[in-house]
C-alpha cells in the first residue's frame, strides 16, 4: 500500500527590477484623431524588502497543503515523486495571479500543484519601503510517495 506525503520548499527568483514603458503612435490618423497613451503595465518585482508570505507562515502553509492534496492515482501507481516548480505573481492585495508550471513531472502532479496554488487563500503582499507591490514568486512543491 502506498502512502503519500507532501513536503514544501519555498524559493525565490534572483533579484531584478522590471521597468515597463508604454508607447503610443504620435502620428495622426486619417480621420484627424489624436493619439492616446497606453496605460503602463504594473511593475512586477522579483525581490522586495518584505517578500510575500502565506498567512500564518510556513507551518500554516504546510498544514494547508496536507489538508488539500489529492495525490494523483497515475503518479501513485507509477511511484512518481519529485518537485513541481510553480511560478506566480502576488499582487498588492495578496491575490495569486497567473500561476504556471515552470518545471513539471507529469502523471497529474503538475495539475495538482497548480490546483493547490489556485485554491490558496490570499497571501500577505510583498512590500518595498512599506508599500505593497507586485512580486513574482517561484516555489517548488515536492511530492513524495512512501511505501
Amino acid at each position: 500500500m502506498l502512502l503519500s506525503s507532501l513536503m514544501l520548499i519555498a524559493g525565490v527568483a534572483t533579484a531584478q527590477n522590471t521597468t515597463v514603458v508604454a508607447l503610443a503612435d504620435s502620428g495622426s490618423s486619417a480621420s484627424g484623431g489624436t493619439a492616446t497613451a497606453l496605460p503602463a503595465a504594473p511593475v512586477v518585482y522579483h525581490m522586495a524588502d518584505e517578500m510575500p508570505s502565506f498567512p500564518g507562515g510556513d507551518a500554516a502553509f504546510a498544514k494547508f497543503l496536507r489538508s488539500k492534496i489529492n495525490y494523483p492515482t497515475a503518479a501513485l501507481n507509477r511511484g512518481t515523486s519529485g518537485k513541481v516548480h510553480i511560478s506566480f505573481v502576488v499582487d498588492e492585495q495578496g491575490h495569486i495571479l497567473d500561476p504556471k508550471v515552470v518545471k513539471g513531472l507529469g502523471f497529474g502532479l503538475d495539475e495538482e500543484a497548480l490546483r493547490l496554488v489556485r485554491i490558496m487563500p490570499w497571501w500577505n503582499p510583498g512590500k518595498i519601503q512599506g508599500q505593497p507591490v507586485r512580486v513574482a514568486y517561484t516555489m517548488p512543491i515536492v511530492f513524495r510517495t512512501l511505501e
